[in-house]
């Protein structure tokens, strides 16, 4: 029988921050868009993916809320900060509902989600008048509105691709949403805030920026942006879009 092997321990992997994300099982995007901001040395982050239903409704979304206590156990103990990665049901369930129920396993850690970041992104940008972009249908439209309403920030037009399956907002095209970015940008808004964390952009965000002279703002983006801030941990290079810069 041999003898155990000496070793010695340290601070494990994400030596400079520790991210933990709870992704919706339909989501295709989000992790993607995540690594190009967080892949760098000292940066670890973990995902735990909770059940989603794959059409996009307020009644799916709301069956979520159940399932968000042990979805947040399954993450590792000591991340400095969670996100729960779904805009729409974190507006439906509400914000402060989300954070209690993932802190219910982990106390001491700092909980965000996709529209608290995006009003505290938003509010950073000095914008109160925006152009929303969504895949959403209106009845899920109508709650992200009203939310931001309350905080202050007015949207004066709405674009959607009216989609309520989750698999067809993962394939709606770059271009596309460039499209309807560029579009909204003609309405006279502050910004522009594109919804849902299954829709991609990080690729034409920057692009966005240049042709509708306005920031815009996206869940993943706000969302990774604002997980840094709670936390003071950044990532060398940022990400896409302007507010990255703050």
């Amino acid at each position: 029988m041999s003898d155990a092997l000496p070793y010695e321990t340290d601070g494990g992997a994400g030596t400079r921050g520790r991210f933990g994300l709870i992704v919706l099982s339909t989501d295709e995007t989000l992790e993607v868009e995540a690594r190009a901001v967080l892949h760098r040395p000292g940066l670890a982050l973990y995902h735990a993916r909770i059940p989603a239903h794959a059409l996009v409704t307020p009644d799916t979304l709301r069956l979520m809320e159940a399932q968000l206590p042990d979805t947040a156990g399954r993450l590792p103990a000591g991340l400095d900060a969670i996100g729960y990665a779904c805009t729409s049901g974190a507006t439906v369930i509400g914000p402060d509902r989300v954070r209690e129920l993932v802190q219910s396993r982990h106390p001491a850690t700092p909980v965000t989600n996709p529209i608290t970041a995006v009003i505290a992104a938003l509010q950073a940008l000095n914008a109160r008048r925006i152009a929303l972009v969504t895949p959403y249908v209106a009845e899920v439209n109508a709650p992200i509105r009203a939310i931001l309403r309350d905080h202050g920030i007015d949207t004066i037009t709405v674009r959607s691709f009216e989609q309520k399956e989750d698999w067809t907002v993962a394939r709606i095209s770059e271009a596309s949403t460039l499209a309807a970015l560029t579009q909204a940008g003609q309405s006279g808004a502050d910004a522009i805030f594109a919804s849902c964390t299954n829709l991609r952009s990080f690729g034409i965000l920057d692009e966005a920026e240049r042709a509708t002279g306005l920031p815009v703002v996206t869940s993943n983006q706000a969302l990774l942006w604002h997980m840094s801030k709670v936390t003071g941990v950044t990532a060398d290079n940022g990400g896409p879009g302007r507010l990255f810069a703050l």
